[in-house]
């Protein structure tokens, strides 16, 4: 059921949302993108009469406790969130120490109509990983309606994700906008995409990327492959490629890969030259050589001048687009140009009418970065959860409410 037809008047409901934000070392929020994306459910949820629990995780708080072994309730806690989420929505939001149990329930019940209550950190709780049934129903039984609003961990199997959502029928569950928007504008490219069809996949590791690989061959035209990665393909098909980045491990696999895409009529580009330096700085030493004929010693760092110009020629002929991750190490200056060049040819591309979605959090970064966000078709908010789409993978958080 789409949110529009929920009954939300009078009712309590439970929303999970993904207020897994960056905080300085005062615990102030830096960026409130996340927490933007999820107002318009938030606020549909409130003008229709409804009161709103919130939960969601905040970090990995069982992969860093204390010293103790105890988990940094200082450091993890979703108190972190409140004002600033009150400020955006102006008015006053409640929290409560706990994410289940007799306070929680208690606090749940008291909750007037327009009231909002954030639970804690569900994350506090190894049953929240798990996808613990007993945990899950602790959450179910505060609220009428359930809404998945968190795209960015839909494609975990987790309690508050997925489990939670066999506690309401249903009429009483539904996806929030962000999700709605996220799963739309994947179909694009899943679903009879405009062609030429171009993916531009960068990144460290070929084993990241596989499998994304792997189903991009069955549906693209062409694939631009920079960063590390594109070092794997490079030995796989004989070239000297230094002290590059590479998974030797995996050059049975590339090779693979490239036989397919060949065998399919794909168009697989590999960076033809490379920016390479003599150590991993940005003040190393460097220069510009063929990125199959790299010397002992010289690492490539970012795709060189040939290769931005092939690169910027296919995505510029694109009518849909993919981009997942940077062409090289773009955090630092003087190995950014690649990743650079490609933004401005996506952004260029979709003012001419092409279709754009960039999924990823170095990609995202590299557009927030350079203020071309905006200029894009669209920008995902879970870089996993949509390299799993476009793998052809189902989503936990996706099927729990479809069921």
């Amino acid at each position: 059921m789409s949110i529009e037809q929920l009954n939300l008047k009078g009712k309590k409901v439970l929303m999970r949302v993904d207020f897994n934000v960056p905080l300085d070392a005062d615990f102030n929020v830096t960026d409130d993108t996340r927490i933007q994306a999820a107002l318009p459910t938030i606020q549909h949820v409130l003008e229709q009469g409804a009161s709103l629990i919130i939960m969601s995780h905040l970090g990995r708080p069982q992969k860093k406790l204390n010293e103790d072994g105890s988990i940094n309730k200082t450091k993890f806690t979703l108190r972190h969130v409140v004002q600033p989420l009150s400020e955006l929505i102006n008015r006053p939001v409640q929290f409560v120490e706990d994410t289940v149990g007799k306070v929680v329930e208690a606090k749940a019940a008291a909750l007037q109509v327009g009231e909002v209550l954030i639970l804690e950190n569900t994350r506090f709780y190894k049953e929240e990983k798990k996808g613990d049934e007993a945990f899950a129903k602790g959450m179910s039984v505060l609220a009428d309606v359930y809404i998945n609003d968190a795209f960015g961990t839909a494609h975990r199997a987790h309690a508050s994700t997925a489990t939670v959502a066999q506690y309401f029928d249903k009429e009483n569950k539904s996806f929030g906008f962000l999700m709605n928007k996220e799963l739309n504008n994947a179909k694009k490219l899943t679903e009879n995409p405009a062609r030429p069809f171009t993916a531009i996949i960068g990144g460290a590791k070929v084993s990241d990327k596989i499998l994304l690989l792997e189903k991009l061959v069955d549906s693209v035209d062409n694939i631009l492959i920079g960063g590390g990665m594109a070092y794997t393909l490079i030995k796989a098909k004989g070239g000297q490629i230094g002290n590059s980045l590479c998974e030797d491990d995996k050059l049975d696999v590339a090779r693979a890969l490239l036989a397919k895409a060949a065998e399919k009529g794909v168009e697989i580009y590999l960076p033809e030259d490379s920016v390479v330096a003599n150590k991993f700085a940005n003040d190393a030493e460097q220069k510009v050589v063929a990125s199959d004929s790299i010397e002992e010693g010289w690492m490539g760092l970012d795709i060189g001048p040939k290769a931005v110009t092939a690169f910027v020629e296919v995505i510029r002929s694109a009518e849909s687009m993919v981009w997942n991750g940077p062409m090289g190490v773009f955090e630092m200056d003087n190995f950014a140009n690649g990743t650079k060049t490609v933004a401005e040819a996506v952004t260029e591309s979709t003012k001419d009418g092409a279709f754009s979605l960039v999924g990823g959090g170095d990609s995202v970064a590299a557009l927030n970065h350079l203020e071309k966000a905006d200029e894009v078709s669209y920008v995902s908010t879970g870089g996993g959860a949509m390299l799993k789409l476009l793998e052809g993978s189902k989503l936990p958080g996706v099927e729990a409410i479809l069921a």
